[in-house]
């Protein structure tokens, strides 16, 4: 099951006897487990790690009754008896006995297994026995297409309302890394109080941004033909210690996607096309498809090559790297 639907069970029934949390989502997977060990003394939790202790020492604790209290709780990390190819180790794991107990699970212990693996062999016994017998989450990354509803989701837990327009900000900004975007969202949160709405101008000024982010604001003051706006951006770049000549790198890298994606959409390429053409990010892919129209691959053609002398320029020593970038700025704008 999903991790949403794993929480949601977790929430209204009885914590089961056997877990298993699967997926590289660490986000999801810390969630499940912090749920978890809140019921928990921690005189009554124990954590194993499977590619070093076999999995019959896990069991053999498992079926000891609790010196304290009247349920345990034991998490085993890492059970690579899981994957389709395990990893080798310098001893054996005794899969029946594992089988056995999880056929006839003791009601005094919970075994939470997580594997921070995309895949386990669904194939297996021990694996089917487990989805029987247990409750099994998939903890993977959030996909790009889902993302607006994860915004929404957490905006929901703090009782905030996000505008519209403010969704492609914080999108940008914090892409598919849940943890940020909950401490972002979070601040937000702080920021307009409950039942309050986050427009894009507060998104813009309260969200930590990142140097790619900022790059692709840079982007979008070129668009608009806003050179003081664009100003203002690669000032705060500076504050974040980055040289021109990396900004003219990232500034390239966006224009160079944008063009190449122009390229390929005249040729009919599908987005997912393009990512696996041009192996970036769904998320740089889906930007640079929203902005290409803005430009003609003569314009494009023309920003890339004076963002290359530019560069050179810069390296050569020829003018001051600060007003060069800023003379580039000016250029950029004229010629969008």
């Amino acid at each position: 099951m999903s991790y949403l639907e794993a929480m949601g069970l977790l929430k209204k029934k009885p914590l089961p006897n056997i877990l298993l949390l699967y997926g590289t989502e660490v986000y999801f997977i810390q969630k499940i487990k912090d749920m978890v060990l809140k019921n928990f003394d921690e005189d009554n939790i124990s954590t194993y790690d499977l590619s070093e202790i076999p999995i019959q020492e896990v069991v053999g604790d498992a079926e000891t009754y609790p010196f304290f209290g009247e349920k345990k709780i034991i998490i085993a990390n890492n059970p690579v008896f899981l994957k389709a190819k395990p990893d080798k180790l310098t001893f054996e794991h005794d899969i029946d006995v594992l089988q056995q107990y999880l056929e006839t699970p003791v009601d005094y212990s919970v075994i939470v297994f997580i594997a921070p693996y995309e895949k386990i062999d669904e194939r297996k016994k021990v694996t089917k026995t487990l989805k029987k017998n247990g409750l099994v989450a998939e903890c993977n990354p959030v996909k790009e297409f889902e993302l607006s509803k994860w915004i929404k989701n957490i905006a929901d837990q703090y009782h905030i309302v996000i505008a519209e327009d403010a969704f492609e900000t914080i999108e940008s900004e914090l892409s598919t890394n849940l943890n940020l975007l909950e401490n972002e969202i979070e601040k937000l949160a702080l920021y307009v109080g409950e039942q309050g709405t986050v427009t894009k101008e507060i998104a813009e000024e309260m969200i930590s941004h990142t140097v790619t982010s900022s790059s692709l604001r840079l982007v979008d003051t070129v668009i608009e033909g806003n050179l003081q706006k664009a100003i203002s951006i690669y000032k705060d770049l500076e504050k974040m210690k980055e040289e021109p000549i990396a900004m003219i790198g990232l500034l390239a890298f966006q224009f160079r996607t944008i063009f190449r994606v122009k390229l390929l959409k005249q040729k009919g390429y599908t987005q997912f096309q393009m990512q696996k053409q041009i192996g970036a990010h769904p998320y740089v892919i889906k930007v640079a498809l929203s902005r290409e129209a803005k430009f003609t691959t003569e314009k494009l053609q023309f920003i890339i090559d004076r963002l290359a002398t530019a560069d050179a320029v810069m390296k050569q020593g020829k003018m001051e790297k600060e007003l060069a970038f800023e003379l580039l700025l000016y250029d950029l704008i004229q010629a969008a």
